[in-house]
């Protein structure tokens, strides 16, 4: 082999060395990069895992508040008319919607078989009257008799005697033509006070039953010129009930009109079943808008409150420890603190136990948190603050 071909094969041999030299180094960059790209990735899945929170401080209840609650009325007085005689229904005076005064007609009753029986007990009150007189005359004569020695003293005793029996029957027959009399009188049927007919379940010819289990009925009157608002107040806000309170009332056929009511007592006791404090209003009402059964949404004036502090409901979480909320401390760590709800206001709350007004707390707190979680404060931009170490 020529000397020509030693330096080419010289030059291979330092082309090899560098080319793997050159691999080498790019192998050896490409594990630094890939390391730090390791490193960048486990750092920003660490600090996606630490969930973003929104944060408030609770508010001191010192402008007071209003409690809504479900309520209904009912008329001032409410009076469903019956018969107190049987017989046919002659005819009616009056509809349902009628305004009527007191004492006025509504309704009269056909009944013959009243009018016999007073009939006759007439003829017997008559008869027992007349028995009466003849007695007392006889028993009269015969104490005369007996003055003269004209007859015993145990004959005229007992003439006596029968002329008190007979002054007693005649009574009796007094008595009972009296109650028939009386109930002649419920022939005609009279509205008890002023009011309106709400219901009508009699027309003409009926049959009409009096002093039965199954007796309808054949009027409802009442009065409507002003309700009684029934609102069953929870246990909890019992004292909010005071004389003197005044109430506001919606209805829903009435949307975005209010109207005035004041409190006139309360059943001064918690229902068991429902577990709430019974109080009762009266509405004025005389151009007659408020309807008796009307489903009414009451509201209740709230007095301030200086000792307890208000958060929305969003706030709270529940667990197997009870109502609680997520404080942040000073290193926004989670610490979970017990409460104690004062009122409910729906979508917001009175903590009159375990907050303070310069407690941070966590709004929507997510299902996951735990005691010692760290969290950032995610800001009104959308950022976020890490932790403090």
């Amino acid at each position: 082999m020529s000397s020509d071909h030693k330096p080419s094969r010289k030059r291979l041999m330092l082309m090899g060395v560098g080319g793997l030299t050159l691999a080498a180094l790019l192998v050896a960059s490409g594990l630094h990069a890939h390391t730090l790209h390791e490193r960048s990735v486990a750092a920003w899945t660490e600090t996606a895992a630490i969930p973003q929170v929104m944060v408030f401080q609770p508010q001191q209840n010192t402008a007071g508040d209003t409690l809504r609650l479900p309520a209904h009325l009912e008329a001032w007085s409410t009076a469903p008319i019956h018969a107190r005689v049987s017989g046919y229904l002659k005819d009616w005076k009056v509809d349902m919607g009628t305004q009527v005064k007191a004492g006025q007609t509504l309704a009269e009753i056909d009944s013959p078989d009243l009018d016999q029986q007073l009939a006759q007990t007439h003829a017997r009150l008559i008869q027992q009257q007349a028995n009466a007189r003849l007695a007392a005359t006889t028993a009269t004569r015969w104490q005369h008799l007996l003055a003269s020695h004209s007859v015993s003293r145990q004959e005229a005793d007992e003439k006596t005697s029968n002329a008190a029996a007979a002054t007693a029957n005649a009574e009796a027959a007094a008595a009972d033509y009296a109650r028939l009399s009386a109930l002649e009188g419920y022939k005609t049927l009279r509205a008890p006070f002023t009011g309106t007919i709400t219901a009508r379940h009699t027309d003409i010819g009926q049959l009409i039953k009096a002093d039965t289990d199954s007796d309808l009925a054949l009027f409802t009157l009442a009065d409507t010129h002003q309700l009684r608002l029934y609102v069953p107040v929870p246990q909890n806000y019992a004292a909010v009930i005071h004389p003197g309170l005044e109430a506001e009332l919606t209805v829903p056929e009435h949307p975005g009109k209010h109207f005035k009511a004041r409190l006139i007592g309360d059943s001064t006791a918690i229902d068991r079943r429902s577990g709430t404090l019974l109080a009762q209003f009266v509405v004025d009402n005389p151009s007659g808008e408020l309807l008796p059964g009307d489903y009414a949404e009451a509201s209740l004036p709230i007095p301030a409150d200086t000792h307890g502090v208000s958060i929305p409901a969003s706030a709270l979480i529940f667990r197997a420890q009870g109502t609680q909320v997520a404080v942040l401390d000073g290193q926004n760590h989670v610490h979970l603190q017990a409460i104690h709800i004062g009122l409910d206001l729906g979508e917001r709350l009175v903590i009159d136990q375990g907050l303070k007004a310069a407690d941070q707390i966590i709004d929507n707190p997510p299902d996951a948190l735990r005691e010692g979680d760290p969290v950032q404060l995610a800001d009104a931009a959308g950022g976020a603050h890490a932790p403090k170490a």
